[in-house]
């Protein structure tokens, strides 16, 4: 847990408490971060602060990590150490570390990098204000001891009251006095602060994992599974309907458990016709999906919800059943392509992504075969391939049987090529389909953005050929008549975008 000095406040600090001061919150990662991230906004805006876009303008820098993967990993160090070099070059006076890889390595990456002028733990985030303030005063900050974060709640789910520890992302909406000058006079109120203009938003559904995947350690610090009240869940995303959201994208490491924690495992598809009818948000998407809990039920409200796109974001991970019990996963091809085919039963044109790791421990040359056969079979729109890699602090790490480096990085490349050329059949596939296109940027009369298939980010993007005029956050009725890759070019049905 993390600790930290609590003496009296010095002239020092007493003074830079009636001062104003800016931050610039940076967010690496995932959507889960971005999240996170707006919820510390949020704290620090309530707290006094002014928030800024460029870390160069900010007197403190609070940079938001990813502990995923060594790439993320690396990432966050290279961030950090720019960020730093601005307190010798600019007005920055304080560099701060958050998020998962401060969460995960804690003072040990406090000692590694003295660059970093603190590293502060999710038990910090409700106090964040006040941690900045006392930072910048140079009082020291004591980052904490990484401990497994599973062991906070009980074992079984229905038994776990989260109230009592910080659950970054998981902000009670009724704790008013703490939320930020962005919040409406009335109606909804949440602890958020938006930190990007445009019309597609995160909004997290849970945080932790009770599954226990050999080569993930996700669940040691972000915790066990728990979910969001539904009541705070259609709160923030009424608020966000009133900051010019269109496109709501509910996430968190296991989509498809929200709920079993609060005694209702079918609450999401209960939940999902009153997130689609809210005034303002025209579709809304789910992330995160692991196939052995993907129930009927959860299909057909993905499928069939007015409102709600037919988007299944599926973790397959890899398709030899040897390999997923390795991973301590569950599958195989047969059991993988039942699952698509009873989505595209309901919804034919439904857009499906996956991610596989490839190279585990283990793997056999007809593993492999398996794998690239069942993605020929899947007709997946986006598949994203990882070269595995050791995680500290993972059963997979201790697995006997590794390939070596040069043999997972040619399995790596062998499988990308394959994806790639498969992805871009996809897209042809859809060419002459009338997609609705949620406008995310328009500039010199070239506007683009995503159809209902696309996620943000990851699953590529549709730009609108022919007619200018459409501004950021309409929605376009339009049909695909070429691709680029993954990328698909339509041409509007109409002239102008329909507002949504």
């Amino acid at each position: 847990m993390t600790t930290s000095t609590r003496p009296s406040p010095s002239p020092t600090a007493a003074a830079a408490a009636e001062t104003p001061m800016s931050v610039a919150v940076v967010t690496l990662g995932c959507a889960r971060n971005e999240v996170d991230s707006e919820e510390l906004a949020g704290r620090l805006e309530a707290g006094g602060f002014v928030l800024v876009a460029e870390p160069a303008d900010a007197d403190t820098v609070l940079v938001n990590t990813c502990g995923f993967v060594e790439a993320a990993k690396k990432d966050s160090v290279d961030t950090l150490l720019e960020a730093a070099d601005l307190k010798q070059h600019g007005k920055t006076q304080a560099v701060v570390a958050v998020g998962c890889l401060a969460e995960r390595y804690g003072k040990d990456l406090a000692e590694s990098m003295p660059e970093a002028d603190a590293v502060l733990g999710f038990d910090d985030y409700p106090d964040i204000a006040a941690k900045l303030r006392s930072i910048v005063a140079g009082e020291t900050h004591h980052a904490h001891t990484p401990s497994d974060r599973r062991r906070l709640l009980p074992i079984s789910p229905v038994d776990r009251d989260a109230s009592a520890i910080s659950m970054p992302g998981h902000a009670d909406n009724r704790a008013t006095d703490e939320i930020g000058q962005g919040a409406p006079a009335t109606g909804p109120r949440v602890v958020r602060r938006r930190l990007d203009s445009g019309p597609m938003a995160p909004l997290k559904l849970a945080s932790g994992c009770d599954r226990r995947c050999s080569f993930c350690a996700i669940p040691s610090f972000r915790g066990s599974f728990v979910s969001r009240r539904p009541s705070d869940v259609l709160q923030e995303a009424q608020w966000l309907a009133t900051q010019d959201i269109k496109e709501l994208f509910l996430v968190s490491e296991n989509s498809t458990s929200y709920g079993k924690d609060l005694g209702d495992l079918r609450l999401l598809e209960t939940m999902l016709p009153e997130l689609a009818a809210i005034e303002g948000i025209a579709r809304v998407r789910v992330s995160y999906l692991q196939p052995a809990e993907t129930r009927p039920g959860l299909i057909e409200a993905i499928a069939d919800t007015p409102g709600v796109v037919p988007y299944f974001d599926l973790s397959f991970q890899h398709a030899s059943a040897t390999v997923l019990r390795r991973m301590r996963r569950f599958g195989d091809p047969d059991s993988f392509l039942d699952l698509l085919a009873r989505i595209r039963t309901l919804s034919p044109l439904a857009g499906v992504r996956s991610n596989v790791i490839v190279g585990f421990p283990g793997e056999t040359e007809d593993d492999l075969q398996t794998l690239c056969d069942f993605l020929e079979a899947a007709r997946m729109d986006v598949t994203g391939v990882f070269g595995y890699s050791d995680e500290d602090g993972t059963e997979a790490a201790t697995y006997d049987a590794k390939l070596d480096e040069d043999e997972v990085r040619a399995r790596t490349e062998h499988v990308t090529g394959l994806v790639e050329e498969l992805n871009a059949q996809r897209a042809e596939e859809r060419i002459g389909e009338t997609v609705s296109v949620l406008v995310e940027s328009e500039e010199d009369g070239v506007a683009e953005g995503r159809a209902e298939h696309q996620g943000p980010e990851v699953d590529g993007t549709t730009t609108l050929e022919g007619v200018a005029g459409f501004a950021i956050g309409d929605l376009v009725t339009a049909t695909v008549v070429a691709t680029d890759g993954v990328d698909l070019i339509a041409a509007p049905l109409t002239d102008s975008g329909d507002q949504a």
